[in-house]
Parts: C-alpha cells; structure tokens; sequence
C-alpha cells in the first residue's frame, strides 16, 4: 500500500526522514527548520513523506508562494511599454503558486525517492494528490486560488523528463530556464595554484589585476555572534544586490544567515569582507557533501568596480572549492559570463510549469516565465589552457 502524509512543520518531520540515503543538505531537517524560522514572508513549507507499507520510501519540499507585483518587480521603469509588460505580467502571475521544490536556490532540492522502492510513477502520483489537497486547503484556509504549480529546476540528464505521460495528463509544460553555472574541479587540483596555473596567459593576468586591485581587503569567516550582531548590516549589503535584480520573487528575512547559521554550523559559511574595519561586502557558502554551494552575497555597491569585490568572491569561492577537496562549485545563475571567466561551465536546466486558469493559453506562461527568467545572450568565456 502506497500513501502521503502531509507536514507543516519540519518539526514534526519522523526520525527516518534523516535516515534515507540522501546526500542532499537541503532535504535535511536542519536545513528546512532553519529555512522554517527564517523563511520570506510570502513563502510557507510544507513537507510530504511517501510511503510503502509504511516504510518512508520517499520525501517532497513543496513551498506555497504568494506573488505580487512589489515584490517581483523591485525597480520602476518609466518607459510605458516596460510598464505594460509589468501589469500584463503581474496579472497572469500575482496571487499563490505551488513549487515543487526550493524556490530560494537553484537546482532540483525538492524531491527524492528510493527507486527500488516505488516506481517513479507511482511517486508522482502521490505528490499530484498531495497538490490537489494543498490547493483545496489554499482556497478553504486562505480564500486564495492557486494559479501556478511548478516543478522546479532539473538538468537535461535527470530522470523526470521520462515521465512525460505524468506532465501531459496534468497540463504542465517543459519550458527551459536560465543555465546553472557549475564548475567541476579536475582530480589533479590540490591547492589554489594548480588552479592559477591553468589558466591561460590572458586570464591568468586577469587574475592577478582583480587581486592585486583587492589588496585593501581582508577576508574573515564570521561567527553565529557576528553575524547575529550584524544582521541589519548583512541584510542592508544583500539587499543592495537583490534589489538590483530585474525580477525577483522573494526577500530574505533579516535573520536569513543566523538562523542558517546555528542550524546548519560549521556547513553554512559567511564570509566577510572588511575594508579596515567596515564590513563593506560579504559572500555565504553551503558544503553540500561534495558539493559547494554558493549562496546569497552582498557588497556596497559604490566599492565594487574599485575593488572588483564581486569577481574576487568569485575567485574566493573556486580556492576554498579546490582547497577543500568538494568535486563540484555549484555558481548557480545569473552573470553567467563573469561565472563562466573564472571556470564554471552551463549547464541547462528545465522547469514544468502550469497556470490553472484554463483561459490563460500556457503559451502566454512560457511568455511570462522567459520575462521574468529570460535567456539572455551571453558569450561563454575559456580561461583554461587547452
């Protein structure tokens, strides 16, 4: 026999959900009781537990997000047709979605099943009941109509795309999204300079201009202390990059890095980044089992060409990367050029998506979803030498 059970709080998830053989650190209960406390305003969890004969054989992160235009579009335009895109857009999207997965972080953290277990089938039969319950409950709870579900953030090689019958049958459609920038860090590379040393002529100058541009800056981890200390100027450093975004559709809360930080410990990483003794930048790193993720950053906006704070983080990343034996820099998306520069390679992801307001033509979405996530032309850069 084959069923769900339906958490509201990470809390309340059972002792085995740690126990499945999971290397992922965003389906683990420290991180989604941290993500619980510290959570943007407009987005709530909920968990789901797929079971056999009562044995745990699967999990799901489903996050219920509500979107409004203030929120997704941070800066005004006064051009008219910009502003005519805007309301168009805010129309077809403003209200709540349901997102398979983590809304707040690239890549696919949203799901996972023991396939000698359950079939894939029979898995994403259990989360199409658990949806069609939540969207009940949106509208019983909330008197608020679920007008998205997404799927979210899967690489062309994962295994869902085989389930096509299931996407069919329930209306949601494949729609490619921006490329996560990853880097791959060959065997060969113990240390920083191995790194240095294969880069080709023009992009080992390159490096050595950016860090000679930063040599006024010191690094330093910081600690649970600091960072709760300095949550008003994190936060105020994050929001000046988040702001600058074209469309987002969250905002952190101001204890966002503490709360990761006394959950997660010695796996979430701050680093800042000091100018004598002013915190004038800061980066965060997640140690996903072999995996470095890079996370939320920030900086003062009026430093970052004079210092190159932003490519120097970047360079800050692969070297702790390399110097910690991780296999993998996830350098998620956005500025896939200057990502790209220092390594990190594209790579495609895919969403599935649908609008639950039959007389919105699902074209018009992916319309909606290139706005708001739009492939933007870019030249893919080789800094390594053949």
């Amino acid at each position: 026999m084959i069923y769900y059970k339906l958490y509201k709080n990470a809390s309340d998830l059972p002792e085995v959900w740690n126990r499945l053989p999971i290397q992922d650190i965003f389906l683990k209960t420290d991180f989604l009781e941290s993500l619980e406390k510290s959570v943007p305003t407009n987005i709530s969890g909920y968990y789901v537990g797929v079971f056999k004969n009562k044995n745990l054989v699967g999990i799901a992160i489903i996050q219920r997000v509500e979107m409004y235009a203030d929120d997704i579009f941070r800066k005004s335009s006064n051009s008219v047709l910009k502003q005519f895109a805007k309301q168009l857009v805010s129309k077809i999207v403003k209200g709540n979605a349901l997102v398979v997965g983590n809304l707040m972080h690239t890549g696919q953290h949203g799901i996972y099943f023991n396939e000698n277990e359950i079939s894939q089938k029979d898995y994403l039969s259990q989360l199409e009941k658990v949806i069609n319950e939540l969207i009940k409950e949106v509208r019983a709870k909330f008197n608020k109509k679920v007008r998205i579900i997404v799927f979210k953030d899967y690489f062309e090689n994962d295994n869902i795309h085989k389930s096509l019958a299931f996407f069919k049958a329930n209306n949601l459609y494949k729609v490619q999204v921006q490329p996560n920038m990853v880097f791959d860090i060959p065997d060969t590379w113990k240390k920083t300079e191995d790194y240095i040393s294969a880069f080709n002529k023009k992009y080992r100058r390159r490096y050595k201009t950016a860090r000679k541009k930063s040599t006024l800056l010191n690094y330093k981890e910081l600690d649970a202390e600091y960072i709760n200390n300095n949550s008003k100027t994190l936060f105020n450093l994050y929001e000046t990059v988040s702001d600058n975004a074209r469309v987002n559709s969250f905002k952190l809360q101001e204890q966002h890095f503490y709360q990761l930080k006394i959950h997660l410990k010695d796996n979430f990483k701050v680093i800042g980044v000091f100018l004598q003794e002013e915190l004038v930048g800061f980066y965060t790193l997640i140690l996903n089992d072999k995996i470095l993720e890079t996370y939320f950053l920030g900086y003062k906006k009026s430093l970052q060409h004079e210092y190159q704070m932003y490519l120097n983080m970047l360079f800050n990343m692969a070297s702790f990367g390399i110097e910690n034996g991780f296999k993998r820099i996830v350098y998620a998306r956005t500025a896939m050029e200057i990502k790209s520069s220092i390594g990190a390679k594209p790579h495609t992801m895919h969403v599935y998506l649908t609008h639950t307001n039959s007389f919105i033509a699902n074209t018009i979405l992916k319309g909606v979803v290139r706005y708001m996530n739009p492939m933007r032309k870019w030249e893919e850069r080789h800094p390594f030498q053949n």
